[in-house]
């Protein structure tokens, strides 16, 4: 199997300005030089996180869903971020995964966070979704599942990268970096964090740290308070080799244990 290389878009958001925050990652895009496989930008890429669903949501033919599959055609690059989507009169905090045949696969997040109230704008997803690239399996979440570890649990290797987008707040960046370590460590599988930078129109600085991170917990890249554009190499012999010199993954406990 291939080296697999993953490039994170790190950057500050238009508060609510869907037309303003596709024309600046066009821009983004269009500026990478690196032959890359995949394209990770933050969670709600098109709004920044707000609780303004009823004015900006957007049904599955929208301007978000309608550039995202259009970049990654054009590109030739899967792609992956979250927008506010309208389901049948429900919202959702929905990823997208677009790839370039026009093939379209979407997570709806699981967990909202209610110290934002995101529980009583937002409907939960109930369910994980694993995509295949070049070989790999990947599973992607969004922000606050971070948090989670029977959720975002890799049993008997059913995934080889988790990807984590986010909007997650400067003064809680410790808890961010902590946890994208321990996910890549207990999961035994690289794991790509993206987040934004700038203020948000709730006031709410975002200092960044995205991260790239491999099975062994070794930070192959972090970046804090600045947009920036990073591609890197995912190596299948670094994943293959920790796995099999160090299988933690076969003693795993498979099932949730509760206390009688």
């Amino acid at each position: 199997m291939q080296d697999l290389k993953v490039t994170l878009i790190q950057s500050e958001l238009a508060w609510e300005d869907i037309d303003s925050n596709l024309a600046g990652f066009n821009s983004r895009i269009d500026a990478i030089e690196e032959d890359t496989h995949l394209i990770v930008l933050p969670e709600m890429f098109s709004t920044g996180f707000t609780m303004n669903a009823p004015a900006l949501a957007q049904d599955m033919k929208s301007s978000a869903v309608k550039w995202i599959k259009e970049k990654s055609a054009e590109k030739n690059v899967d792609m992956v971020g979250s927008i506010i989507a309208d389901d049948n009169g429900k919202f959702f905090n929905r990823l997208l995964w677009a790839k370039p045949n026009g093939e379209i696969f979407t997570y709806d997040k699981k967990h909202l966070f209610r110290m934002a109230g995101e529980e009583k704008i937002y409907s939960a997803g109930t369910k994980n979704i694993t995509v295949e690239l070049n070989g790999w399996k990947i599973r992607p979440f969004i922000c606050y599942d971070l948090r989670f570890p029977v959720w975002t649990r890799n049993i008997a290797n059913q995934f080889d990268a988790a990807i984590f987008i986010a909007n997650w707040p400067e003064r809680r960046s410790a808890h961010w970096k902590a946890l994208l370590l321990a996910r890549a460590i207990e999961n035994q599988c690289y794991v790509i964090g993206v987040n934004r930078v700038g203020t948000d129109g709730n006031g709410l600085t975002y200092s960044g740290d995205s991260s790239i991170i491999d099975p062994w917990g070794t930070i192959i890249f972090q970046k804090s308070n600045q947009t920036c554009i990073y591609t890197a190499d995912l190596s299948y012999d670094v994943l293959k080799t920790s796995r099999k010199d160090f299988p933690v993954w076969m003693d795993a406990d498979n099932d949730i244990i509760r206390s009688p």
